[in-house]
């Protein structure tokens, strides 16, 4: 008999995710949305939720011949302390997706190198490699904030979500080279597959880190979900409406 706490995955909504994104991963930060929200329990505690969205880059689906609709990118895995396997946990919300968005015919994700990440989880599902992207950079503030090159302008003013927002200046901050993220891509039909197929690249080698745990753990509600996890079926229903990217 299994000593190992249960295992759930159902939608979740906004909040929770919210919170699981800014304690439990290293961006501390939510993707664009529209975002698909998965939320994680195990042994009744909440854990965490893996997030799908369009991506930062609105042309994802374009290289490979597909409209915005057909492609989804998995934009966040937030884990406090579990059991399982990331890479089942990963598994079992491909396939929720997949349920709730027939028209997606790819799924793409990004390993971070600059965090110790090599893409394990992806390699062991059998997703394909689709390269390493170039260098980019980061930028740091006065106060230490780290900003991503979309979030800083030379005028510190810059258009964001239609409208133009003060950001940081680039002459504010100190500029930190970056490492390329390297692609993973997992087609859903045997169509897109082909295309993919001349563009597939040998995985890389794991790093010396295992990525079968969060890279940020503060270890806060896994044992006993905190007050703001909590919430009713109804919202649960309301947000597995409001769920689909298309």
């Amino acid at each position: 008999m299994s000593s190992r706490p249960d295992l759930r995955l159902d939608w979740c909504s906004h909040q929770a995710a919210k919170y699981a994104v800014e304690h439990w991963h290293y961006s501390r930060s939510m993707p664009t949305p529209p975002l698909v929200r998965v939320g994680v329990w195990e042994g009744g505690a909440f854990i965490g939720c893996v997030l799908f969205s369009r991506g930062a880059n609105r042309h994802l689906g374009s290289p490979y011949g597909l409209a915005v609709t057909e492609v989804a990118e998995l934009t966040r895995v937030a884990l406090a302390r579990h059991s399982a396997p990331v890479s089942r946990i990963v598994a079992i919300s491909m396939r929720l997706l997949k349920a709730h968005c027939p028209g997606l015919r790819l799924v793409i994700s990004y390993a971070d190198p600059n965090h110790g990440h090599v893409g394990t989880i992806y390699q062991a599902a059998g997703w394909l490699f689709l390269g390493q992207g170039a260098q980019s950079y980061q930028y740091r503030d006065a106060r230490g904030r780290v900003w991503h090159q979309r979030q800083v302008s030379v005028s510190g003013i810059k258009p964001q979500y239609g409208r133009l927002r003060r950001v940081t200046r680039y002459a504010d901050c100190q500029r930190i080279p970056e490492d390329g993220k390297l692609k993973y891509a997992l087609p859903w039909d045997a169509e897109v597959r082909a295309r993919l197929l001349p563009l597939v690249l040998s995985y890389p080698k794991r790093l010396k880190d295992s990525e079968n745990r969060p890279a940020n753990q503060q270890g806060e509600g896994g044992l006993a979900p905190t007050q703001p996890l909590h919430f009713p079926l109804r919202e649960r229903l309301k947000d597995l409406r409001n769920a689909s990217p298309h």
